[in-house]
């Protein structure tokens, strides 16, 4: 038990720089970040572009008049 502890003890002595290491200095954003962001705000801007089209046509057809021979009207006879 003995040996195993202070083999441990030996190869957590000798790993443990290595874990707290911080690796290279990110100098900046990367441009695959810039792509990936542009992307996400090209759907975005997409997507909107038909919601604004369906809602200014959905208050269109709010004030519009309505229609007095339409299919829901009613002759008299």
């Amino acid at each position: 038990m003995r040996t195993l502890l202070s083999a441990m003890t030996a190869v957590f002595g000798w790993v443990t720089p290595a874990l707290a290491a911080t690796g290279g200095a990110v100098q900046g954003v990367s441009i695959i970040l810039i792509l990936f962001i542009g992307f996400a705000a090209l759907i975005i801007v997409l997507q909107f572009i038909p919601g604004l089209a369906l809602f200014f046509s959905m208050v269109k057809g709010l004030f519009r008049a309505a229609p007095k021979n339409g299919p829901n009207t009613r002759e008299k006879k």
